[in-house]
C-alpha cells in the first residue's frame, strides 16, 4: 500500500470513485465547490512526540485530520498533522495540495478559523474563494450548518472505523493513507448498492454544485 500511496495510485482510485458517484447522481464528474473542515483525535503510543501536538480547544493530545470534500460529502484530499497546529496555519499547505490536484475547484466553504488574512491569500494565489460559515449568534444547542454538515458527517463516518477511532500510525503519510482508503471502502460499498438513495438531512439537501 505503501508504494501505490507513493505513487499515487490509491489518491487515483478515490478521485476515480467519486467521479462515478458524481456521474451516477447526474453530477459532473469533477467538483467546483468544496468543504473544509479538521478533526483532532488521540493519537497512540506508536506516534512519535515529533508528529503530535496537544489541542487545547478540544484537550486532544494527538494529530489533527483537515478533510476536503464535495459538496456530497466525497472526499478530495487529506492531510494530517499534530493537532497543535491551527486550522487557518495548516491551510495554506491544504489548499495548495488541493489547488495542484483539483485545478477546477473555485470554491471553499469553512468555518470560522479559516476566515481572516487566510481568505485574501488564498484568492491571490490560489485563485480560490474561500466562503466561512459561522454559527448564528443566538443559537445555542446543537445547529445544523449549512455547507458544513457535509463534512462533519464525513469526519463523523472515519470514526465509525475502529482504526481511525484514534491515530495508531509512526508515520503521518501513512496515516494519510490509511484514511484515504477508508474513503474508497466507503465509495466502493456506495457504488454496489445499486439503486440506493443517499439519505440528506430533512432541510439541509445539498446544492447543485
Amino acid at each position: 500500500m505503501a508504494r501505490w500511496a507513493a505513487a499515487g495510485i490509491i489518491g487515483q482510485i478515490r478521485d476515480q470513485l467519486a467521479s462515478r458517484i458524481r456521474r451516477d447522481i447526474g453530477k459532473g464528474p469533477r467538483a467546483v465547490a468544496t468543504v473544509i473542515d479538521s478533526q483532532s483525535v488521540k493519537a497512540a503510543e506508536t506516534v512519535s512526540k515529533a508528529t503530535r501536538g496537544y489541542d487545547a480547544g478540544k484537550k486532544i493530545n494527538g494529530r489533527k485530520r483537515h478533510l476536503v470534500v464535495d459538496t456530497r460529502g466525497l472526499p478530495l484530499m487529506v492531510m494530517v498533522t499534530p493537532a497543535d497546529l491551527h486550522d487557518a496555519a495548516a491551510a495554506k499547505e491544504v489548499l495548495f495540495r488541493l489547488r495542484l490536484m483539483h485545478p477546477e475547484i473555485t470554491i471553499v466553504w469553512a468555518d470560522s478559523a479559516y476566515a481572516g488574512k487566510l481568505v485574501g491569500w488564498a484568492k491571490q494565489h490560489l485563485n480560490l474563494t474561500i466562503k466561512p460559515v459561522s454559527r448564528p449568534k443566538d443559537a445555542s444547542g446543537f445547529v445544523v450548518l449549512p455547507r458544513r454538515w457535509v463534512v462533519e458527517r464525513s469526519l463523523a463516518w472515519m470514526m465509525h472505523a475502529r482504526r481511525h477511532a484514534r491515530d495508531y500510525e509512526r508515520l503521518i503519510q501513512h496515516s494519510e493513507t490509511l484514511i484515504t482508503w477508508a474513503a474508497i471502502t466507503l465509495m466502493t460499498r456506495r457504488l454496489a448498492r445499486k439503486g440506493a438513495t443517499p439519505s440528506w438531512p430533512r432541510n439541509h439537501a445539498p446544492t447543485d454544485v
